[in-house]
């Protein structure tokens, strides 16, 4: 678990200091709280950060979804951000769908594994709309549900980029199936 100190230590052991940064992984470290504001304030000043991974941490608190929301509003340059497994509650992606919409770079999302569920497909739905980046892969898998899935399907024709969506393991029901089937279609005639 990187705490308080640990992040500081971090910071001042160079990364900091370190503009060039490209990746960086730290997936499975318990990361939260003021440690993941500081890491925000870190990759801020990592212009050349283009991979994020802070897959299987936990983010699932109010508190902890805006610290995130802060950190990725750091990262300008960033094209790939995966947030797998992070415990991510819809109120979350809210969060993160303010910032997301605002990226001129990214290009892959992974949300997999998290309860995203109705709101939180409603809220990727606007970011999916308003992206100014071209999105090109998202990761959906479990816990979208079938009146989450409607919501998604329902902007998949106005994603021009979008060129790969993986929805595995979501209980969309028959309604959301053909809700899809009719936002991809859209898609596959828009080329």
């Amino acid at each position: 678990m990187i705490e308080v100190e640990g992040s500081r230590k971090l910071a001042a052991g160079g990364v900091e200091e370190c503009t060039a940064l490209a990746h960086l992984n730290s997936s499975q470290t318990a990361i939260g709280g003021e440690p993941l504001g500081r890491l925000g304030e870190v990759l801020g000043k990592c212009t050349s950060l283009a991979h994020l991974d802070l897959s299987e941490n936990l983010f699932c608190d109010h508190e902890g979804a805006e610290r995130l929301a802060k950190v990725l509003g750091e990262c300008k340059a960033v094209a790939h951000v995966n947030l797998e497994e992070s415990e991510m509650s819809a109120k979350g992606v809210g969060k993160l769908a303010e910032v997301l919409t605002e990226s001129e770079e990214l290009a892959r999302l992974d949300l997999s594994a998290n309860k995203i569920g109705e709101k939180g497909a409603g809220k990727l739905a606007e970011v999916l709309r308003e992206c100014k980046a071209g999105l090109a892969h998202q990761n959906l898998m479990r816990h979208l549900g079938d009146k989450g899935m409607r919501k998604l399907a329902g902007v998949l024709g106005e994603c021009k980029a979008l060129a790969h969506l993986d929805l595995r393991n979501n209980d969309i029901g028959n309604e959301g199936a053909e809700r899809l089937a009719g936002g991809a279609w859209e898609v596959q005639g828009a080329g």
